[in-house]
């Protein structure tokens, strides 16, 4: 298959998760019990025996340079490859797009051994085969292969997605920018493989006309003059672009279907291993349909909801239909339903905090 590289672009994520996205990026962001978003995209990278990972930063990038570290749960600690985090060199000047960014680091392309790149977002909650994508990308000689998916979900609040078309030979011929997607519609989960030497191309070109944005300038302004064909990712996939879908995203975890597909199927997820005792369950605790990590104490009762490591629920506290991040504490007879609770967040005895059609969110280390 030849040699690749993976890059993991954060520039272009939208601030759509609000407080859970004010102090990280939303790569790192928590989600089902023990993970970061971005450990899914790393996985499927593993998966495909992609060994050399590069995560183009723009802010707020100190949680997820905390999560990764060295790479070493990904197997990416090694001597040939690796794991390398690369946030912008003018970290006060505004970044005018994910292609400057690019062009800044040249040289890391440049001395890749690789011929092929594979580029993605690190919010995709998904498996993707990269090997069968990459396996399409070179059997239809393609010079870009745009991997999308068709849209479900409920209707997005804001123009976040770009929608494709595709003709019956599964050649993109246009990439509609920032639309509001009905069920159904293609949509590019700005994912995209690429040969090394084209994407160097594209990059230094686009540059030097005052361009900046992947999609708009390298792969859209394109399409009629390059072979840019298509690829159809039909596994799971929430759509995470509010707060709203980011808890019916997390909650899906809670269907065994869902648990079977993402960890006992396929390929293993893997993420920061932090060592902890298991989950205690107290005399007067009561739990149901819920995915409870390691080092919890449970003493109340916890009905349809995700609770992640460290968590303490005192006795008489009810949670139910609620998200609680790490080392969150429920105190005595407290009562929280339809809530995300961020980390190390705390409520005090006997407060209600109940959301609405949307849930209510706790900023980290905030106390109710």
């Amino acid at each position: 298959m030849g040699s690749v590289l993976g890059v993991i672009n954060l520039i272009n994520e939208k601030p759509f998760l609000k407080e859970l996205t004010q102090h990280r990026c939303m790569a790192s962001v928590p989600f089902a019990g023990r993970y970061r978003l971005i450990d899914f995209t790393l996985s499927n990278f593993i998966n495909a025996s992609i060994t050399k990972v590069a995560v183009f930063t723009k802010d707020k990038y100190r949680s997820v340079m905390d999560h990764l570290g060295s790479g070493k749960e990904w197997d990416l600690d090694r001597r040939n490859g690796g794991l390398f985090i690369l946030p912008p060199i003018h970290p006060d000047e505004r970044l005018k797009g994910d292609l400057e960014h690019f062009h800044d680091h040249l040289e890391f392309f440049q001395r890749s051994h690789a011929d092929t790149v594979v580029i993605s977002p690190g919010l995709h909650v998904s498996k993707i085969d990269y090997n069968e994508v990459i396996a399409q990308h070179k059997a239809e000689q393609a010079d870009i292969t745009v991997v999308y998916k068709d849209y479900q979900g409920d209707p997005v609040e804001k123009p976040v997605y770009h929608t494709c078309s595709i003709d019956d030979k599964g050649t993109v011929t246009d990439i509609q920018l920032y639309t509001y997607p009905m069920p159904g519609e293609a949509v590019c989960l700005e994912t995209f493989v690429i040969s090394k030497d084209l994407l160097i191309e594209l990059i230094t070109k686009c540059v030097e006309n005052g361009e900046y944005d992947l999609i708009k300038d390298a792969v859209k302004a394109n399409l009629h003059s390059l072979r840019v064909k298509s690829y159809k990712f039909t596994g799971e996939m929430p759509f995470i672009h509010s707060v709203d879908s980011f808890h019916s995203g997390n909650m899906e975890f809670l269907k065994p279907e869902i648990v079977r597909s993402y960890f006992y199927e396929t390929w293993d997820l893997y993420t920061k291993v932090k060592h902890e005792a298991p989950a205690y369950y107290g005399a007067s605790s009561r739990t149901s349909y819920s995915l409870i990590a390691n080092g919890c104490e449970i003493e109340g009762v916890v009905e349809n909801s995700i609770i992640f490591r460290g968590v303490k629920i005192h006795p008489g506290a009810v949670v139910k239909n609620s998200i609680i991040m790490q080392k969150g504490e429920i105190g005595p007879g407290a009562y929280i339903e339809n809530v995300i609770m961020d980390k190390q967040a705390r409520i005090k005895e006997n407060a209600t905090v109940v959301g609405g059609l949307q849930p209510v969110v706790i900023k980290k280390e905030e106390i109710i």
